[in-house]
């Protein structure tokens, strides 16, 4: 049950990209969580994406973007969901939502930064209450965690 914020170059990713890359970013953190393929399951993962004028990217304190097309992505995870080796496939997989998102007339080379934080148990709040892992255990159905639903 992540939420991830995206933020890319305005003006490099038109509206289809951004609906394909919206859908495999959820699909890598579905992957990663062990969130079934299930709809209702899925529609806890909340993905947004914000277009970041040009202008306003700098990378080493220089201007790098007609060269490289910066992309980042930080998501918020409940605290015991992603092992370490869920934790690389979903950075691996989020960079590469980011080069198959990318118009294949553009080309430049995807930088990526992807950010994972894990949310300590119990300072989640959902729907104005305060949710602990097994309550999005029992939401998300996470595979690996089911035997923390009563």
């Amino acid at each position: 049950m992540p939420n991830i914020l995206v933020k890319i170059p305005a003006n490099t990713f038109d509206g289809d990209a951004h609906a394909t890359l919206a859908r495999r970013i959820t699909e890598a953190a579905a992957q990663a969580e062990q969130i079934p393929d299930d709809p209702r399951r899925r529609a806890t993962t909340w993905v947004t994406v914000e277009d970041v004028p040009a202008a306003s990217w700098w990378c080493g304190g220089a201007d790098v973007t007609t060269q490289v097309v910066p992309c980042m992505a930080i998501a918020h995870v409940p605290a015991g969901v992603l092992d370490a080796d869920a934790r690389a496939r979903f950075v691996q997989q989020v960079h590469e939502a980011f080069a198959q998102a990318l118009p294949a007339a553009d080309a430049r080379r995807v930088v990526t930064s992807v950010m994972l934080h894990d949310v300590p148990d119990g300072t989640w709040g959902v729907n104005g209450a305060l949710w602990t892992l097994p309550d999005f255990a029992r939401a998300a159905r996470y595979a690996h965690l089911q035997h923390l639903v009563a």
